[in-house]
């Protein structure tokens, strides 16, 4: 335990940190872990986990499976099911994953921010023209919330309400770390990495997006929706028409890896109790409220 607390404070010290994740061909890096995150070999599985473990604090106790089969499995592992409750009233929109709130707050101006002093333009973030066109309008005066899920966190992601997705824009781009560290660095880091643009709309028809946002060694991501894998493999369309329909709390995809979940709802919401940078929240607690 001792030695576990040594490796993860050197992985905290801010400047190992940016130099180690960000400073390396961070899209080859990404490639490999991919690649080595497939390999069905007991002794590569258990090495890696227990190498995580170092780092982290990887914690399986709630995994519905014990034993992985690959490196992969375990990232992308599923929960014992109810072990994370969804909010029954139907004024909030839960949490769609396990996360780290990061900046969240009122969209102003068509900008927001992915840390203090750090702003970005839904424009820069949307990339696309028809997208452009059709949703800061919609949105401003809205709420965002940025939801960070660590390496060692759950990876899956699920419906905040009961909800319709319409459309998947998916965006190829960078892999830059998405930790605390880079988000103070490198300006506009959410608009440089890949990312998908989920077109949503609550039960009432009131629109609003889910955009995950991939990382260093992440960028893979699947969507149920979908029936291909996007990651940087990936050639197109990037334009993906879809009709699915969630319940709340219902399953939509997963990283396969810890990576950045922004949300962005239109004026009519408030951020729920407590909401705020800093707090770890778990799938299924209130995130949004009718206000």
């Amino acid at each position: 335990m001792k030695i576990q607390k040594i490796f993860q404070n050197l992985a905290f010290q801010e400047d190992l940190n940016f130099l180690l994740t960000n400073r390396i061909p961070r899209i080859t890096l990404t490639r490999w872990m991919g690649w080595w995150s497939q390999l069905r070999h007991p002794w590569i599985v258990k090495g890696s986990i227990a190498v995580w473990r170092l780092f982290t604090d990887l914690d399986l106790s709630e995994s519905k499976q014990q034993k992985f089969a690959s490196l992969h499995e375990c990232f992308t592992r599923e929960l014992v099911p109810g072990v994370r409750p969804i909010d029954s009233n139907s004024e909030v929109m839960s949490s769609p994953c396990d996360a780290i709130i990061g900046a969240c707050g009122e969209i102003r101006g068509g900008m927001v921010f992915q840390a203090k002093g750090f702003p970005y333009t839904l424009e820069s973030l949307l990339s696309s023209s028809e997208l452009i066109q059709r949703w800061p309008s919609l949105l401003e005066g809205g709420q965002f919330v940025t939801m960070r899920l660590t390496s060692s966190m759950y990876h899956r992601f699920h419906a905040p309400c009961d909800a319709h997705l319409s459309h998947v824009t998916y965006i190829s781009g960078d892999t830059w770390n998405v930790n605390p560290i880079a988000l103070t660095r490198v300006k506009e880091l959410f608009c440089k990495n890949e990312r998908a643009v989920l077109e949503m709309q609550t039960e009432e028809g009131v629109p609003f997006l889910i955009v995950p946002v991939a990382a260093v060694l992440v960028a893979s991501m699947r969507f149920h929706a979908v029936n291909v894998l996007l990651n940087l493999r990936y050639k197109g369309p990037n334009d993906i028409p879809c009709d699915a329909r969630y319940t709340k709390g219902q399953e939509m995809g997963w990283f396969e890896h810890g990576s950045t979940i922004l949300i962005f709802v239109p004026p009519g919401y408030a951020l729920a109790a407590g909401i705020e940078n800093g707090k770890q929240i778990r799938m299924g607690e209130a995130l949004l409220i009718k206000s």
